[in-house]
């Protein structure tokens, strides 16, 4: 499931655009109410709403040779976040990844992740360039167990690298994740940035095209080829 467009409200669209243009040096188009922004092959539009609940949680991939590289080079633009002392995080479990976290525009949990099994390692030193997509979306749910069984059997969208809990499962492939989590939960690993029900919209290539609820707000839009 490979994410190529997606859209989220958020508080302050011209913030955000500054962020995504001024700190991470990505192509931003600014309209009316809202920020297009181009990472890489994914479309991610920054909707302007300023009663929008919540924070966002983004993940890009980035070449997986180039972790080091990008940990220092985003050190030097935004905060980059840490749970107990430690800043890098490894994943297990069948996802064969490695990621660190730093705070983005609007109170967002952005992540910058590499997945091994990809195999994308590239030349040259790190840049915005290297930001090739997103990812992973976050979405808060009200039925986390029962979205992820809907998309399992309608869409074929499967949990990925663990069992789902009532309060948390990543499901999609390695190309794309969506990340369901109960309304109220912590983005990992901030311990005050709380998840809430807000409009997401997704678009992504797959197996099953068709649209796919995810809660009362959000919808997971799937083409094929």
């Amino acid at each position: 499931m490979r994410i190529s467009g997606v859209v989220v409200d958020v508080e302050d669209s011209v913030e955000a655009a500054d962020f995504y243009a001024t700190v991470l040096g990505l192509p931003v188009t600014r309209e009316p109410g809202a920020a297009v922004v181009q990472v890489g092959a994914t479309t991610l539009t920054l909707r302007h709403n300023p009663e929008t609940r919540g924070v966002h949680h983004l993940a890009f991939t980035i070449p997986s040779n180039k972790f080091d590289a990008a940990k220092r080079w985003v050190s030097q633009r935004a905060e980059v976040m840490s749970r107990g002392g430690e800043d890098e995080f490894e994943y297990d479990a069948g996802w064969n990844a490695r990621s660190f976290y730093f705070a983005g525009p609007n109170g967002s949990v952005l992540e910058f992740i590499i997945r091994r099994d990809l195999g994308n390692a590239v030349d040259g030193d790190f840049g915005s360039g290297d930001l090739l997509c997103v990812s992973e979306v976050g979405v808060a749910v009200p039925d986390v167990l029962a979205t992820a069984g809907m998309l399992a059997a309608e869409a074929g969208v499967e949990p990925y690298g663990l069992e789902p809990r009532d309060r948390f499962a990543p499901v999609g492939d390695i190309d794309g994740l969506v990340i369901l989590v109960s309304p109220d939960r912590t983005w990992f690993p901030a311990e005050d940035r709380l998840s809430a029900e807000s409009r997401i919209l997704i678009d992504a290539v797959g197996d099953r095209p068709g649209d796919f609820a995810l809660g009362s707000e959000s919808v997971l839009s799937i083409r094929s080829e």
